[in-house]
């Protein structure tokens, strides 16, 4: 009866999202208590039932129980406890019952830390995320119902794709979901505001935290699905320009807009259209995604490929979120205002161009995915996209994104001053131009010693991290009293942008230095032959049979050498996955602070030999470095205590002003 009490759960969750979804919105219209309180208590239900969803097709995963279809088609008896949990989001169901489940629980945190905002508008905010819980949930209960039965049951199931048997399956795609469904967060406040008109200076207060939670999340997801692809895939890179990959980027390009958007109109009251666009912009992006790797429309290692009819309810569905939150932009937008004036050389204007340079890149990405589907639906022929186009358009707008990146924080607000500017960064500028010229004169491989874009990218990483240090040397220096004093004084959100903004600096490093220094080599090797890549020898010591819990491999042994010295061993691995008769490569890294040693076996060539290929990758450690040091920024500024400060505040004051009749009580508060 799991199964059933799994589906029934979901039944009940919709019953409950719709009375979230419609009494609150109700209660805002007309004043009415009763459904304004509804909201809170729907939202945890809703969670409650969720869980109790969510962990019943889990537990059908770990007791085998193969007269679930879902279960039979994405497991096998022989596979791993942990990837049989993990296998709950390995298929097409499965997924979507983790996206309804981590929304009830941005719902649940909203509903709980909202108790200092207006009713009316947590109200608003609640019903505008149970209506996102109302289409997930119609599309769970009436066309990827992930509780069905198979009759009779299968006898050992199919396996999960050997692909997703990787520890990465265990917390990719949560990561990568947490932001996603986070930024449905930002799109219920932002429809939330337009409803009620309070579009101002608070409200950006309120949802920048959200919003910076849910980049953060996303931010993780991406960093940790490059790496997955890194090291398990076999291709010997980080990023391929993947139309799924491409699904995660252009809302994370849109949220990291929205983020520096909402500092303006916080600090400023301005772009208050524009960040509401941004907020609408970046969940629909998300939603985007999940009509991409789930419709079927896209060839990719990453997409479930499924019926047609699935991927139609969930155009229909984003059509839906996203045509009807555009109409009301564009009917309440007009009676926003534009905010406060600045002049053209200020930190708001230069923080506008960045967005518009960010925004146009999130669509530069969204037009190389989308084209060759529009193309092929028209049938006016088949085209692939790949690297060569985003890595054409890409460079050139990311290019002034990342120079005003360093400029925006030392300009100052309302009117800035160019002499001034140019004193506070032209140390700065001396540094980042001196590491661009002098840095590959002490890096391996002179035949690309002069390349302009490892020059270029050199000088964007040093420009990065030199600007952000300029700046936190200025701030804390700049008046009177001791530098240690100011610096405790700070809040966590300036220490959350000095860390993303270094980060960036350290990501584009690593980028520009695998890039332009990596060495690789495809050979046929027997066994004792030895190479050399980058200074080092590898030498095919042997080959032999190995066995996992449902497979068996080929395991082959790399002694690595470098000046006759010992550097380490690696073990590479020619995987065939018994029960669905696949064979995959699987790689081994031996990963340093400067480089990182790669192997990666291929296939039988007769004999004892094997195809193999050998990479020495520079600096790949500094691209997971600095995502994690992006990530931390973003928690730290999400963590800033200056947002329920001012919460508090704001509460304060209402109460105060409140005649004590009408006076709300904490709870309601």
């Amino acid at each position: 009866m799991i199964p059933e009490i799994g589906l029934f759960s979901l039944i009940l969750a919709l019953l409950v999202a719709l009375a979230q979804g419609i009494l609150p919105l109700i209660g805002a219209a007309t004043g009415w208590q009763p459904g304004l309180r509804l909201a809170r208590p729907a939202a945890v239900g809703q969670f409650g039932l969720a869980t109790v969803a969510f962990f019943c097709l889990a537990w059908s995963f770990v007791d085998n129980d193969f007269s679930v279809l879902y279960v039979a088609a994405n497991s096998h008896a022989d596979l791993p406890a942990a990837y049989r949990f993990a296998a709950v989001w390995g298929g097409h169901e499965g997924s979507l019952l983790l996206w309804l489940y981590l929304l009830t629980a941005w719902t649940l945190a909203v509903a709980l830390c909202s108790r200092r905002l207006p009713l009316p508008f947590v109200g608003r905010v609640l019903a505008v995320m149970g209506w996102i819980s109302v289409g997930f949930l119609l599309f769970l209960l009436f066309l990827s119902n992930p509780f069905e039965r198979l009759m009779p049951p299968a006898m050992a199931g199919r396996d999960l794709n050997p692909l997703l048997q990787d520890p990465g399956m265990i917390v990719h795609p949560p990561m990568l979901y947490m932001g996603y469904v986070g930024f449905s967060v930002a799109f219920a406040f932002a429809i939330a505001a337009l409803l009620s008109g309070e579009l101002d200076a608070m409200w950006a207060r309120w949802v920048r935290p959200w919003t910076l939670a849910a980049w953060t999340f996303l931010t993780v997801g991406i960093l940790l699905g490059s790496a997955w692809a890194y090291y398990v895939l076999g291709w010997g890179g980080w990023w391929f320009w993947d139309p799924v990959e491409n699904a995660s980027f252009m809302p994370w390009l849109a949220g990291t807009a929205l983020i520096h958007s909402l500092i303006v109109t916080e600090r400023r009251g301005a772009f208050r259209s524009w960040t509401v666009l941004l907020a609408i912009c970046a969940f629909s992006l998300s939603i985007l995604g999940t009509f991409l790797v789930r419709s079927g429309v896209l060839t990719s290692v990453h997409a479930f490929a499924v019926d047609p009819g699935r991927g139609l309810y969930i155009l229909a569905f984003m059509t839906a979120i996203v045509g009807g939150s555009l109409a009301l932009y564009a009917w309440r937008a007009p009676t926003v205002g534009l905010g406060g004036g600045f002049s053209l050389l200020s930190r708001e204007s230069l923080l506008l161009s960045n967005n518009v340079v960010l925004t146009v890149a999130a669509g530069s990405v969204l037009l190389g995915t989308l084209y060759p589907v529009v193309l092929d639906v028209l049938e006016w022929g088949k085209i692939s996209i790949g690297p060569p186009y985003f890595e054409a358009v890409f460079v050139p707008l990311m290019t002034p994104a990342i120079f005003l990146m360093g400029v925006g924080p030392a300009a100052r607000w309302k009117q800035a001053e160019l002499p001034d500017l140019g004193r506070r960064l032209r140390a700065a500028f001396a540094v980042s131009v001196a590491t661009a010229v002098l840095l590959p004169l002490a890096m391996p491989g002179p035949a690309r010693l002069g390349s302009p874009m490892v020059i270029l990218g050199l000088w964007l990483a040093a420009w990065s991290v030199a600007s952000t240090a300029a700046h936190a040397w200025q701030r804390l220096t700049d008046g009177d009293g001791n530098w240690l004093r100011r610096l405790g004084r700070q809040p966590r959100a300036w220490y959350g942008m000095l860390l993303a903004h270094a980060g960036v600096g350290i990501f584009i490093a690593g980028v520009t230095l695998a890039n332009g220094y990596e060495v690789k080599q495809e050979l046929r090797l027997e066994v004792g032959d030895t190479r050399e890549a980058g200074g080092y020898r590898f030498t095919f010591a042997s080959v032999g049979p190995a066995a996992g819990a449902n497979s068996t491999a080929q395991r082959a042994v790399f002694p690595v050498t470098r000046g006759g010295r010992p550097v380490t061993v690696l073990y590479p691995e020619k995987r065939l996955y018994t029960v669905q008769d696949m064979a995959l490569s699987q790689a081994d890294i031996d990963s340093g602070f400067t480089r990182d040693l790669f192997v990666a076996l291929g296939e039988p060539v007769g004999g004892n030999a094997w195809t193999v290929r050998l990479q020495v990758k520079p600096f790949m450690t500094w691209i997971w470095s600095g995502c994690i040091l992006m990530a931390l920024g973003g928690l730290l500024a999400a963590g800033d205590r200056r947002y329920r400060r001012a919460q508090d505040a704001q509460a304060r004051a209402r109460e105060a002003v409140a005649p004590p009749a009408a006076r709300p009580t904490r709870e309601g508060a």
